[in-house]
């Protein structure tokens, strides 16, 4: 039986880090952690009661009043983020919200906050997490870490396709200058930024299929669990 890991996996907006993390986590048995969710459900909370991100008070504030968990979805099998004993996982994914998000979470006071919390769920290996600083920040002894990209205008069409099929009354234009406008805070701001190292498996799924990207992804865990097989 092979030793639990942590595999971190960070990179650009809407590049599906979630759905590589959500599966190789059921693949390999290991619980799946999604990050941006917490930051999502940070974001709707201060949108719900108009907190003011300036407003260093009425952040630490609502902090304190803010309790979140993932809760397995009996009908799915999916593990949905509950923001104070509510399921948020369907509204956290609206515009308004992917609209301040990454304001949001570029408060060093939340990150600092979200990052104890995810650190205590890491501890005792066998997580798969995604965000933006899960390698760098959250989990930096983690075994494997992957940085996935792929083109802007292929990110954005597919976060449109989804939107739409939600019944969302928005552009694609609209949608790709959200994902560049996040993009752009990501990589730049002051406190733990969106950063390729060296130690980061590049992964562009800009041409490839799920099934392909999770293939590659299984086998970088198989390098990392049986180095001594590796030619």
């Amino acid at each position: 039986m092979h030793s639990k890991i942590n595999i971190a996996i960070d990179g650009h907006s809407s590049c599906g880090k979630g759905t590589l993390a959500r599966e190789l986590a059921h693949e390999l048995g290991y619980t799946f952690i999604d990050s941006g969710s917490m930051y999502r459900a940070v974001a709707l909370y201060f949108l719900e009661n108009e907190i003011i991100s300036q407003n260093k008070n009425q952040v630490a504030q609502a902090l304190s009043q803010i309790q979140l968990e993932f809760v397995k979805n009996e009908h799915s099998g999916r593990f949905e983020i509950y923001l104070n004993n509510k399921s948020v996982e369907k509204r956290i994914r609206e515009m308004d919200v992917a609209a301040v998000v990454s304001d949001v979470a570029a408060l060093s006071v939340v990150r600092k906050t979200l990052v104890q919390m995810q650190q205590k769920l890491g501890a005792q290996k066998g997580v798969v997490m995604d965000g933006r600083d899960i390698g760098t920040v959250v989990f930096p002894q983690a075994e494997l870490k992957i940085f996935m990209t792929a083109d802007a205008e292929i990110r954005a069409e597919r976060r449109y396709k989804e939107l739409v099929a939600t019944g969302s009354d928005i552009t694609l234009n609209a949608v790709l200058s959200n994902l560049k406008s996040r993009d752009e805070i990501d990589s730049n701001r002051a406190d733990s930024p969106l950063t390729l190292t060296a130690d980061y498996r590049l992964l562009n799924n800009s041409h490839i299929s799920q099934k392909e990207q999770l293939q590659i992804a299984l086998q970088w865990v198989k390098e990392i669990q049986n180095p001594d097989q590796i030619a």
